[in-house]
């Protein structure tokens, strides 16, 4: 059964004296619980407003996002603000997702009482020691800022911040395009753990098709607002049928054979 599910989801931008910007055009989409669907395309294909949308951060123009059976589209902004405890997302830039002025310790309490309001003491500080040694932070730093820690590092933080509402659906925009390639695999694995440990379910955006295979058990290829293709990943890998499919698949960089 369908944990999430997008039908004709539209998400349009006015624009002055010419024709609307159709950002997500149309989408429908089934995600089952535990899976993790990778959502790939250029940029400026609408992915990231598709998450935002699905996110209830942007007010679609048209169609529904039905979580667990129950229409989000169709809340008011008390009722989304409650329900998206079960529903959290991790950002592209984690140092400009978290607040600086913010400990690691207060940026964790904070997320973790939106669900537990009265946690506190040592109850508290044994569910942060808890989020922080599952993504692989070290319990000593908890009173560090942002900007005492690596790119990697604080993308744990950040991957951290959306487990503390203890939730069932994770969306991932774009969370490793700003690391180095050493720390990329690390937070892929943290991911996929995750995933299989929490029985969570994840949309995992990026541009990169190799990174999406490597992470996402289904792929959705995404191209001006439209989803072009859908399917398993090495299948959709090793035989595309559209044409936008195979234009990303022969982009990405292969080292040739001198010998």
């Amino acid at each position: 059964m369908s944990y999430l599910q997008l039908i004709d989801l539209k998400t349009h931008f006015p624009v002055k004296n010419s024709e609307p910007i159709k950002a997500v055009d149309g989408v429908s989409l089934e995600i089952v619980k535990g899976e993790i669907l990778g959502l790939v395309g250029e940029s400026g294909c609408g992915k990231s407003t598709l998450s935002r949308t699905v996110m209830q951060l942007i007010a679609p123009t048209g169609g529904r996002v039905i979580l667990n059976g129950e229409e989000l589209t169709s809340l008011n902004d008390d009722e989304v603000r409650r329900r998206r405890l079960d529903f959290q997302m991790i950002f592209q830039d984690p140092y400009a997702s978290l607040n600086p002025r913010m400990t690691v310790f207060s940026t964790l309490a904070e997320a973790l009482r939106t669900r537990q309001p009265h946690l506190k003491d040592g109850k508290l500080n044994q569910a942060i020691a808890e989020l922080m040694e599952r993504v692989g932070l070290d319990w000593r730093y908890i009173r560090n800022y942002p900007h005492e820690f690596s790119g990697g590092q604080r993308q744990r933080i950040a991957i951290a911040r959306a487990l503390a509402p203890q939730p069932k659906l994770i969306i991932a925009d774009e969370p490793v395009s700003a690391l180095d390639v050493s720390i990329q695999s690390q937070i892929l694995n943290l991911l996929k753990g995750l995933v299989a440990d929490l029985d969570l379910t994840m949309i995992f955006i990026s541009h990169d098709l190799s990174v999406v295979r490597y992470i996402a058990d289904r792929i959705a290829v995404m191209h001006f607002g439209k989803i072009v293709e859908l399917g398993e990943s090495e299948q959709l890998m090793e035989n595309p049928s559209h044409d936008y499919t195979k234009e990303l698949l022969a982009a990405i960089p292969r080292i040739r054979d001198r010998t």
